[in-house]
């Protein structure tokens, strides 16, 4: 009787512990001057990662039964720490939790638009992808006639699709951090058995099907609006419970090639299909964009609490010349996202075709340096398909494919310049910041050379 009244006292303890989290593994993305070996001994941390390139000196450690504040403490106290916070994986699926994602029947979800092939500069295009409202909108064709687009814009996000032959030809080799692997291909994920996150050096996903809506004080999201609406009959792959963020990453990048069809296309593939990323994941991506030379980087997603690690990268890429834009977010409110929110980023809100704020959009002058169209674009989606989708997700790209137009005009175009540029927007007041995307007018107020401290020569 005692033996058993003991084996049920251990069973009853175990679960406790459980439900503290005593077993659970956290992780932690630290900045360290000096060995990271040793780190993990004072602390009893164990070394998951380190971050190479230009991000040497950051890792990620993970620890088990520790309480998450009092080992942060731990950390930030040490003499060799520069920076420390959690690296926790994240469903992101969007502004939506996946179970409330609900896909209609094929028939419900295709809509028309002219797919009618153009030669549209290195590849074939749908007309009415080229010909959708928002080009009128941003003064697209008039500033082509200036530029077209160069360098590099790299884009942190579920990849972009190879095989599209309406983008393949502007895309340049990039990289999958989830799958730590070459290229940055969206479908990597449908390519591994259908595991969004094999082969990902994080704690396990969370359960989409019963996750809710995560506090947005750890969560990185994916700022698309509206599940997208395709023009051909889904395949069952793009179930929306499972692939909550497939073909982000795609339609994100087929916005910038609208814009700047003869720039590079870099895709980072730091999100997967099930919308899961970390900090550490978005960090490494920023320095390899800037390791690899790029001259703009594309950032469609939100956190709404700051990162001393993400603020870093930010410094370090606008530091060594990079113009970064950012999605303003999709909680249609007057407050803070990062990355948009800091100084040295373009934070993009959007607007419908008519010069409105969409409903969604964030808005505020301390977050947004200006706006561009985003509800009911027309952009490429995985397979050849074409969907039309909303959100600042795809106002982000339209601006960041602004800045490769100034690129080709000048290529020391650097933030500082890029968003006094772009800044000479249409006004339409509604605490967008400057106005309405305006690429004539941002292109031809660009000084014909620049210097260091972006002065006219």
């Amino acid at each position: 009787m005692s033996r058993r009244l003991h084996i049920s006292v251990r069973v009853l303890l175990l679960i406790a512990l459980f439900a503290i989290g005593a077993f659970a593994e956290d992780r932690y993305v630290v900045k360290i001057l000096g060995d990271a070996n040793a780190v993990a001994k004072r602390h009893g941390l164990t070394l998951v990662k380190s971050l190479g390139g230009s991000a040497a000196g950051t890792h990620v450690f993970s620890s088990k039964g520790i309480d998450a504040s009092i080992m942060l403490h731990q950390l930030t106290s040490d003499f060799s720490v520069r920076t420390a916070e959690s690296d926790t994986p994240v469903v992101l699926p969007g502004i939506k939790p996946a179970s409330s994602i609900v896909r209609p029947a094929a028939s419900n979800t295709q809509f028309s638009i002219s797919s009618t092939l153009v030669r549209y500069h290195n590849s074939f295009v749908a007309s009415g992808y080229l010909n959708q409202p928002a080009v009128n909108v941003i003064n697209l064709s008039q500033a082509q006639k200036l530029a077209t687009g160069a360098g590099i814009v790299a884009t942190i996000d579920t990849g972009a699709d190879f095989t599209h032959p309406g983008l393949a030809p502007s895309l340049t080799a990039g990289w999958d951090f989830v799958n730590n692997w070459p290229l940055g291909q969206e479908q990597a994920d449908l390519n591994t058995g259908g595991n969004p996150v094999l082969g990902q050096e994080t704690t396990p996903i969370l359960d989409q099907e019963t996750t809710p809506i995560l506090d947005g004080g750890t969560a990185i999201v994916l700022t698309q609006e509206t599940t997208p609406i395709l023009d051909q009959e889904t395949t069952p792959i793009l179930d929306g419970k499972k692939y909550p963020a497939y073909g982000h990453g795609t339609m994100v990048a087929s916005m910038i090639h609208l814009v700047a069809p003869d720039a590079k296309i870099m895709p980072l593939r730091a999100f997967g299909a099930n919308g899961a990323a970390t900090i550490s994941q978005i960090v490494a991506a920023i320095h390899f964009a800037v390791d690899r030379h790029a001259d703009v980087i594309n950032m469609s997603f939100s956190v709404t609490t700051d990162s001393p690690a993400l603020k870093n990268a930010m410094t370090f890429a606008t530091d060594n010349g990079l113009i970064l834009v950012a999605a303003a977010g999709n909680s249609g409110q007057a407050t803070l996202v990062w990355p948009a929110a800091y100084a040295n980023v373009i934070g993009v809100g959007a607007t419908d075709d008519f010069f409105v704020r969409a409903s969604f959009s964030n808005y505020g002058n301390a977050l947004v340096t200006l706006a561009a169209p985003g509800t009911d674009m027309i952009t490429m989606y995985p397979k050849n398909h074409y969907a039309k989708v909303s959100g600042t997700s795809f106002s982000a790209p339209l601006v960041a494919g602004a800045a490769a137009l100034l690129v080709d005009l000048n290529q020391k175009t650097d933030e500082k310049a890029a968003a006094a540029a772009l800044s000479n927007a249409h006004p339409i007041g509604q605490e967008l910041g400057a106005g309405e995307l305006d690429l004539y007018k941002a292109l031809i107020s660009l000084p014909k050379k620049l210097d260091g401290n972006n002065q006219d020569q």
